[in-house]
């Protein structure tokens, strides 16, 4: 985490950019102080960067919280900036129990060699999108993008999906015989 370049998003040797806004930036040291007063372990991190490239921005270093039971805030709210909260689980079952108990589900991701888990995660993660052996990062354009439960308003912005965001579906029927038909449905002549 340590060696992560941050800096200017346009530069291609930045891997990380800053934040959107300097409210954005006072909300992510916020979360920071929450998780060292809720008792989390700073693993690394965690400052605001204000001086020589970062000094015209809104920097942050990446923060890892330990320790982090899943009902901390830090676990438990969108902070939107790098801090990442590491929680021990003793099972899949388990796992999949802290992702489905929170009250956002934007996306969610997991890293495994086995398809089999990888396939109940995709079921049983209630999330808008799904991630395997890949970030919570990047959605794809052509996609529908969207959450579950309080994250966003249930619509999938994005892709082909998008049109029913902004469409209302209409359903007509023409029947070109030039005769009456009755409840749309072929009769034999009487």
């Amino acid at each position: 985490m340590r060696a992560l370049r941050v800096g200017d998003g346009l530069d291609p040797a930045t891997q990380m950019g800053p934040s959107v806004s300097a409210g954005q930036l006072e909300t992510v040291q916020k979360y920071v102080e929450i998780g060292r007063q809720e008792g989390a372990t700073l693993a690394c991190g965690g400052h605001a960067l204000t001086a020589g490239a970062h000094a015209k921005g809104f920097f942050h270093e990446p923060r890892i919280f330990g320790d982090v039971d899943p009902s901390m805030r830090i676990a438990q709210e969108e902070i939107f900036g790098p801090v990442v909260s590491v929680m021990r689980c003793a099972s899949f079952e388990e796992a999949v129990a802290i992702g489905n108990n929170v009250q956002y589900g934007l996306s969610a991701s997991i890293y495994t060699q086995d398809i089999n888990r990888a396939f109940a995660a995709m079921r049983d993660l209630y999330t808008g999108i799904f991630y395997v052996n890949a970030p919570t990062i990047g959605a794809e354009v052509h996609l529908p993008f969207g959450g579950t439960k309080a994250t966003g308003n249930g619509h999938r912005e994005a892709g082909t999906a998008a049109l029913d965001v902004f469409s209302e579906w209409k359903s007509i029927y023409v029947d070109f015989s030039g005769r009456l038909q009755r409840a749309q449905i072929d009769v034999a002549d009487v």
